[in-house]
């Protein structure tokens, strides 16, 4: 997990410790860091301001002691990365949940993404981590048109003990999870998992059903799952979900496979929005919190 990035950064780093800090010599290297964090699927804008926050914190400064130099140079960068990081709001994950389901006392939570992304896996774990912090969990399949589809979470939910609402195969969407709704009230559960089809994000009537989902269900939350090793076109398909159901936060699964890690970055541009999870693995406990300090630590 960001290697690519890692890579791109010790490159940096170590060309300037060797050959010094003249404006010539850090203008190269800054051009060099910037295609290289291309290649790591950082979106040009995002690469662009922290190559530029890079490189004014490194012009002004006459270094003459190049052993000193190196440290100085990681901390800029660290620095710099902190703040693009920044921008993804903190906020944690179970806390807005515990606050929901205390003032409503249900926590409804949507789930968006297109086919293959593995959001119904993740909606498992999810449910997993939320029985394990003793929420009382009802998950729903609301993919009623994926051949298998409901199948596959009633599997999840009895391998994890987890109840799963479903009704017949091409029932309308958001009339199982509006049922869903009313089936955990009286099953005392107090948040609400709710499965949807995984397609294409150029599909205009999966889109036109996710806000007829949106509307009838009326979520607390409203999460989209990404892919990482699709890269930027993670960010166009978030670009799209978000227009169309408005989306609150972000999972991104397959982090362990993805050597670049730019998907992070990418995220980080699209203002306002919460990374909550890295999914990282097959077992239903690979599920890794967002934190920009742990991404730091990768990185450095």
């Amino acid at each position: 997990m960001f290697e690519s990035i890692k890579s791109a950064f010790k490159n940096f780093s170590q060309g300037l410790t060797t050959r010094g800090l003249s404006d010539e010599e850090i203008q190269e290297a800054t051009e060099r860091l910037l295609r290289a964090l291309l290649k790591s699927d950082v979106p040009y804008d995002v690469a662009r301001t922290l190559v530029g926050d890079i490189r004014s914190g490194l012009t002004d400064i006459k270094m003459r002691r190049l052993d000193r130099a190196e440290k100085y140079i990681n901390d800029r960068v660290r620095q710099a990365i902190a703040q693009t990081l920044s921008s993804l709001r903190t906020k944690d994950f179970y806390s807005v949940v515990a606050k929901t389901v205390e003032a409503k006392d249900l926590c409804i939570i949507v789930f968006f993404g297109v086919n293959g992304s593995g959001k119904t896996t993740t909606i498992a774990k999810v449910a997993k981590r939320l029985e394990d912090k003793g929420f009382r969990v009802l998950m729903v399949a609301a993919d009623t048109f994926r051949a298998g589809a409901i199948e596959q979470l009633k599997v999840h939910g009895e391998r994890i003990n987890i109840p799963v609402y479903y009704s017949k195969y091409g029932s309308d969407p958001a009339s199982v999870a509006f049922a869903a709704i009313q089936e955990a009230k009286k099953l005392k559960c107090n948040v609400v998992l709710v499965d949807t089809a995984g397609r294409m994000n150029t599909d205009a009537d999966l889109m036109a059903q996710m806000q007829k989902i949106v509307r009838v269900t009326k979520p607390d939350i409203r999460v989209f799952v990404g892919d990482a090793l699709v890269g930027n076109d993670s960010l166009n398909q978030l670009t799209s979900f978000d227009r169309a159901v408005g989306i609150d936060g972000v999972i991104l699964t397959k982090m362990d496979a993805d050597a670049k890690g730019g998907i992070v970055f990418a995220v980080a541009g699209f203002k306002e929005k919460q990374i909550y999870f890295f999914g990282t693995g097959q077992d239903y406990d690979s599920l890794e919190e967002f934190n920009p300090e742990v991404i730091l630590k990768k990185l450095f």
